[in-house]
This record gives C-alpha cells, structure tokens and sequence, in this order.
C-alpha cells in the first residue's frame, strides 16, 4: 500500500482498493468515470488495467483505478466469518484524461477495452460521462475506509416483528428489543407463559415476519 503521504504510482497491490486521505479528489486535467465490468472481474479488471497502464507508460492518461470494498463479520454458531463485498458491484472506477473533444485516447481505448471482463463507460459511444463532484467524493470516501476491526452488519430493526426459526424457541414470535452488533446477536422479547422474556440469537436464528 502506499504511505499516508505518498501518492498511488499505479502500481496494483492488494490494498488497490483503498487511497490515502491526503490524495486529491482528482489530478489535473483529469476526470474520473464508471467502466461498467463482468460480474466479479472487478478486482481483476483493476490490477489487469494497472499493470498495462505501468507496461504501456501511460501513467500520464490514465490514473488510478479503484474497487471500493466493504468487509463486514458475521456470526453464526459461535464462529466468526469476515467477508469482503463490493460495493459497486459491477462497475470500476478510472481516472483518466481524454482528448479536447471529450473522446478516450485512442491507445487508451484499446487498451482498455482490448481487457478480459470490460463492458463500457458509463455515458454515449467514444465519450464518457464524468462522474459529478458529489459522486466522486463519496467514491473516494468509500474507498478510504480504514482497515479497523470489521463490525457485524445487522438485517434488524429495533421494534421489529420478527419469527425465530431455530433453537429451544423455535416458532415463537416476538419484537426486537436491542441490537448487539459487537456481539453478532440480536435481543429479543418473547412471550413466554404471558409473560415478556428477553432472549438473545444470533442473527441467522430469527426471520421477519413477513418472509415467513
């Protein structure tokens, strides 16, 4: 990865997911756009780019090329399990200049698109569509997330109808009275003999209502 201080030199790397806050939102005279990619090929798509762009010498046209990532932790049987999705599934972010007219360079087109897994740039044919100031911002920030401790990421709503579907209490239905993300439970009350009863399951246990 880079240093906090040090620009990305487009060489790929594991962590080409992720810029230095001190980067500027973009580089001068370019502009950043959406290359939509195979379902998958994201990440493959990116280090693929980055590479022909360094093998080519084209670091002066095309610039960096991001796949912002989400990890999040899911509990199930007293096991954790960390998963990392994208975020735009689908879609690479490049930074790239183009010509006056608002076309792609022609060495970067073919390079580009000569790439196992690309589909086309967001916008009509030959001339992509910038991305606006506020979409590039929250780009640059989802992909400036931290490498922190992954949090578990709760379906649940406080006050929410839900079923349980495993366990002693297996049937019963109940409201959810707190999340516990730390943990990767969910507290339940649970009428039992007339009477309300907090019970705490793991997420996997219990169902909204609705989808039973």
């Amino acid at each position: 990865m880079p240093e906090q201080n040090k620009p990305l030199d487009g060489r790929p790397d594991e962590r080409g997911d992720l810029i230095a806050e001190s980067e500027p939102i973009r580089r001068d005279g370019m502009d950043w756009f959406v290359l939509r990619v195979a379902s998958n090929k994201e990440s493959s798509v990116r280090d693929t780019l980055l590479r022909k762009v360094q093998i080519e010498g084209m670091e002066h046209l095309v610039g960096r090329i991001l796949v912002p990532t989400e990890k999040t932790k899911t509990i199930k049987g007293g096991k954790q399990r960390i998963t990392e999705t994208k975020l735009y599934p689908g879609y690479v972010f490049v930074e790239m200049r183009l010509e006056d007219d608002g076309r792609i360079p022609q060495d970067v087109f073919f390079l580009i698109k000569e790439t196992t897994g690309v589909g086309d740039f967001v916008g009509t044919a030959g001339r992509p569509t910038p991305m606006k100031e506020h979409e590039i911002e929250k780009m640059l920030i989802d992909s400036r997330k931290p490498e922190d401790e992954p949090t578990v990421k709760l379906v649940f709503e406080k006050g929410e109808h839900v079923i349980i579907r495993e366990g002693p209490f297996q049937n019963y239905e109940g409201t959810v009275d707190e999340l516990l993300p730390e943990k990767g439970l969910v507290r339940v009350l649970v009428t039992i003999f007339g009477r309300q009863a907090p019970i705490e399951l793991e997420e996997w246990q219990i169902a909204k209502s609705e989808e039973t």
